[in-house]
């Protein structure tokens, strides 16, 4: 089944895939970029498991001091002291 583009913008940006991907078509530049971005996302570490992670990072950093001096902290770091 041929395709057929009736935007102007989308029949560019399919001829420039075209040109970048060395693909013989329009078609064959859609049918590679589509498929690209369909892989990329399939890959894609879901963002619970994402954010899972970081969490654990966090959490394995230990607690918070709460005698810590930020404001003296910083200003020692720039040397407003």
């Amino acid at each position: 089944m041929p395709l057929y583009v009736r935007d102007e913008q989308v029949n560019q940006l399919a001829e420039q895939a075209r040109k970048i991907l060395k693909a013989p078509t329009k078609t064959d530049a859609i049918r590679q970029a589509l498929e690209r971005v369909v892989n990329e996302e399939e890959q894609r570490v879901p963002l619970a498991e994402r954010l899972a992670r970081i969490k654990q990072r966090y959490q394995s950093m230990g607690s918070v001091d709460p005698n810590f001096d930020e404001k003296a902290f910083l200003d020692e770091m720039w040397g407003d002291v």
